[in-house]
Parts: C-alpha cells; structure tokens; sequence
C-alpha cells in the first residue's frame, strides 16, 4: 500500500524528468483558483463569463467600419436626450454662467428664486412624492427657515466662536441616542447625510480593526439589499465588499450565507433598518450574535428608518430589534433628515462606544497651519442645518413624532392591502415600516410600465431592480392620499393590459429592462456618469 512518502517521491520524480510539465500544470492551476475566486466575487462563473462574452461582441461591432458611425451617432443621440430630459426648458428663465460685473438688485434675485421655488414646490406639495420630502408642512418648515437664518454663518469647526452650535449638535445626538437605546456610554456625531454616516461607520470599523487585530486588508460583509453607500466606502477606503443574496421570500439578510462569508479579514457586518428597495428589517439580533461570536463590529443601517422605526418601536408596532437593545451592535446610521423632519444635510451615525467612535476622526497632529482635528469628512459645516435639525426636534416632541408615526403605518397598511388585491402584482418581501415594494407577476404587465402610466396620473414612484419592481415610501407629505395612490395603481394596470403595441416603448421600462438585463454594466456606467454630468450643463456649453 503506497505511503505519503512514496507519493511525495513520486511527485519529485515526475517535476524531475518533466519540469516544464510540472510548470504548466503549476500555472493552470494557479490560474484556476484565482479565476475560481474572482469569478464567485464577480457573481458566479456564469455571469463573469456572459460579461466577458457580450464585452468582446460589443467591442467588435462598435470597431467595425459598417457599424462603428452607426453606434457613435447613436450614442450622442442618447446623450443630447438625455441632457435635455435632464435640463428641462429653461426659457425666458435669468441665466447665470459668469458673475455680473454689476450685482443684480436683491428685489431681480428674490423674484427669480421666489419663482423658482413655486415651480419646484409644484412637483410634490401634490402628495404624489414617494419619499423625497417627508414632512412639508408649512408651519414646520417656516420654523426650520427662521432657525436657518439665525445661524446662517455658523461653523460648528469654531466652537470657540460658536459654542451654542456645538450645543445644540451635542443635544440632537443624545436626543437620538435616547430613542435609539444607548446608554450613557453611547456617543455619536451630527454628519451631512446618511451616506456620510455609513462612510464614518465603515472607516471606523476599518480602523478599529486596525488598530486591534492589525487587519491591513479588510473586507465587509452586506446583504445585497444593502444601500449603495456601502460600495461607495469600500471604492473610497479601498475595502472589499462582499455582497450575500437574501433571502428571496422575505428579503431579508441570510445570516447563514453572510456567516460562511466571514474569514479572519472580515471587520465589519451590516444589517439594515429597513432596506430601501423593499422596506425589510433584517434579522438583526442574528447578526448581532453572529457579530459577538467572531469578534467583529455591526452596523445597522437606519438611515431611511429614521425616527419611523425608532417610534414605530415605541408606540408598539410588532417592530424587530435593531437598536443599541440588541447585544453586538456596534454603531447606527440615522438620517434626521428623513423622519426626523429637519432639513436636507442632516444626519447622525452614533456608536456603543467612544472607543469605536474615535477610530472615524481624523487628526493632523503636525500641520504648519496647526494641530487639525475633525470628526467627519467635511471641516467646515453649516451650523445653520444643525439648529434647524434641533428646532425640528424639539418642536415636534416625542408625542408629536408617535402621532405621525400612526398615520404614515396606517397608511402604509391601507397601501399593501390595495396592491394585494390587485391582480398580477404581488408585494415583495416583508413589510415593516413605509415601504410598499411590489412585483409584477403577469408576463403581459410590465411593472415598468405600470411606473410610467401612474407616472402620468402624477405620481413620482421608485424603479427597483433585481427583480424588477416599484415601491412607494409613505411620508407624512403623501399619507392622506393613500386610497387615491390604490385607484391610480389600479387604473395604471388597466392602462398597460390594454395599451397598444408600442405604446410604452420610449418609457422607463427601455432604461430599467436594458440595465438589468445587460450582462457587462459598463453601459450603464457610462450613461449613469453622462447623466451627472448633465446636472451641470449649461445651455451655453
């Protein structure tokens, strides 16, 4: 019977009388485990392969002669279409591309951002908005204006100069932390946004691990329903991502998968509080055991649940958990600018403890200009968004938020009941909060088509993909139009079961069906980068 010695004898022999042999095998099966690697991050061998294939088909005929005019001229009609759909008609308006080298009167500047302000306010005081604006109301946002004014050369990276702003930011994060279940040790810092939030609490994690396990190639593990800021902070941090799928019932985060994806490199997992595609809470105190098991920090995502599923909590809800409650979470991203109600700019991402918090600061101890510190990305802020986040607070109280907190899970409620009853659509995932996410599961009723007909009784609703699909995100803005949004639905479905052949070919379904279905992205890369670039085009250019 053969040893391991024998073998290992004969292994030598072999590479001996034939090396270049031995060589080539070495290479291939290198070649094969990288490839084997490389393929499962890029989605499984399958989907690399079709990318790789439609890129080689796509680079042949765009370079060939008969095709190559065909496919430029193409291309730069769809950049002028889409730069026009972006800028929208801009006549008779007052054009601005060079500073006046005589200022204009104040009574010319107000007029025009009075009249612009009319033609933007008239795209959602309709309450056909999904998301966007969450509260609008009047006497709030004259509340928040007056706050804004006050402290409208306020820069929070002069405390000295400022002390009531640094205050006042100080009280809007242990207001949050107090929602949110932290204890005394529990600390946060205000951030411009919810993308900014997740940036501090991945850099942080990053960091953390760092400094403790001495983890230099760091990767993060999220559900695929994670939002896209998490790819933006491994792009940005030079992280890996690791993306699992979810569960394809519920939509919610397998942990089991997300467990079998953990290695020693791993620093951070993520849950969300819901996901913005389908409004599901992830199993959160499954990943917070999970976290606690492997040593590793949790992040959960709140930022579109904002105070909604705080005070959906509060009041009652049958909510999961997903605070500072839930052993091993570690830090909490929260937009206060969602269902906080205070205005744009203005978030929070708060942490367990100080420790973790201080792995996101950054400290230039050595600067000619001076030992430099800040807490986030940007150094100076304005304070004015953050007075007016506490105004918000403060002036809505715990009372006023957990009564609109009823009316919009009412609403939210009425919503998924309508779209039940629909036939051919059928409501995605597991609805906990606002979010109503619905599928099309008639062949004939293309669901992006369905966004365009609603699209036309003025409703402005979110085109999902993977799968295709739309969802509506009640606010306190579009609530009391609950049963007039399932009339609309039901009349859109009609619409597309009995449109003409053709009749939608120019609608959003061209764009979703094309970019979903493209086995190679980098298409849609380059409409999607045509499209920023569009946001800053002048007629004159």
């Amino acid at each position: 019977m053969p040893t391991p010695s024998t073998d290992l004898a004969a292994v030598r022999t072999l590479i001996t009388a034939n090396p270049i042999l031995a060589l080539v095998l070495s290479n291939a099966l290198t070649g094969l485990t990288i490839g084997y690697f490389y393929s499962r991050k890029r989605g499984g061998l399958k989907k690399l392969l079709a990318r790789l294939a439609f890129r080689a088909v796509y680079s042949v005929v765009a370079s060939a002669p008969g095709t190559k005019g065909v496919v430029e001229q193409e291309n730069k009609k769809m950049l002028e279409k889409l730069t026009k759909s972006v800028v929208g008609n801009l006549e008779g308006e007052l054009q601005m591309t060079a500073i006046p080298s005589q200022g204009l009167p104040s009574e010319q500047i107000l007029a025009a951002l009075t009249r612009w302000n009319e033609k933007d306010r008239s795209h959602w005081t309709g309450g056909k908005v999904s998301g966007c604006i969450y509260h609008g109301q009047d006497e709030l946002s004259a509340l928040l204006s007056a706050a804004q004014s006050m402290f409208i050369l306020s820069n929070p990276l002069h405390p000295d100069v400022f002390p009531m702003v640094r205050k006042m930011e100080a009280e809007v994060v242990r207001m949050v932390l107090n929602i949110f279940q932290g204890d005394a040790e529990a600390c946060g810092t205000v951030t411009s946004g919810g993308t900014e939030s997740i940036l501090m609490a991945v850099r942080a994690a990053k960091i953390y691990a760092r400094q403790h396990k001495g983890i230099v190639e760091p990767n993060i593990i999220i559900p695929e329903t994670a939002h896209a800021a998490f790819q933006k902070a491994c792009e940005y941090f030079e992280i890996q991502l690791v993306q699992v799928p979810v569960d394809p019932v519920t939509r919610q985060a397998d942990v089991r998968a997300m467990a079998r994806m953990i290695n020693k490199n791993t620093v951070l997992l993520v849950g969300s509080a819901p996901s913005y595609a389908n409004g599901c809470i992830d199993p959160i105190a499954e990943l917070g055991q999970l976290a606690l098991k492997h040593d590793i920090r949790l992040h959960v995502d709140c930022c579109l649940g904002s105070f909604l599923v705080a005070f959906a909590r509060i009041a009652g809800y049958p909510i999961p958990g997903f605070d500072f409650s839930v052993p091993g979470v570690t830090s909490i991203s929260c937009d206060t600018h969602k269902y906080g109600f205070a205005p744009k700019g203005a978030s929070v991402v708060l942490y367990r403890s100080p420790e973790l918090r201080q792995c996101q600061y950054f400290v230039a101890p050595d600067w000619c200009g001076g030992i430099y510190a800040s807490p986030t990305i940007a150094g100076s802020r304005p304070g004015a968004v953050s007075a007016a986040t506490w105004a918000a607070l403060t002036h809505i109280g715990m009372n006023g938020y957990l009564d609109i907190t009823r009316k919009i899970m009412d609403a939210a409620a009425f919503i998924e009941k309508g779209v039940r009853s629909i036939d051919g659509l059928r409501v995605l995932g597991t609805r906990h909060l606002s979010i109503v996410s619905f599928v099309s599961d008639n062949s004939k009723l293309n669901i992006f088509n369905i966004n365009d007909a609603m699209k036309a009784r003025g409703w402005n609703l979110n085109a999902l993909q993977y799968p295709a699909s739309l969802h509506i995100c009640v606010t306190f803005c579009n609530h009391s139009h609950a049963e007039e949004f399932v009339e609309d639905l039901k009349a859109a479905v009609q619409r597309v079961l009995t449109a003409k052949p053709g009749e939608f070919k120019d609608g959003s379904a061209a764009i979703y069906g094309m970019a979903e279905s493209l086995p190679d992205k980098s298409l849609v890369v380059s409409l999607s980068r045509a499209y920023i670039d569009a946001l800053f085009f002048t007629p004159q250019q």
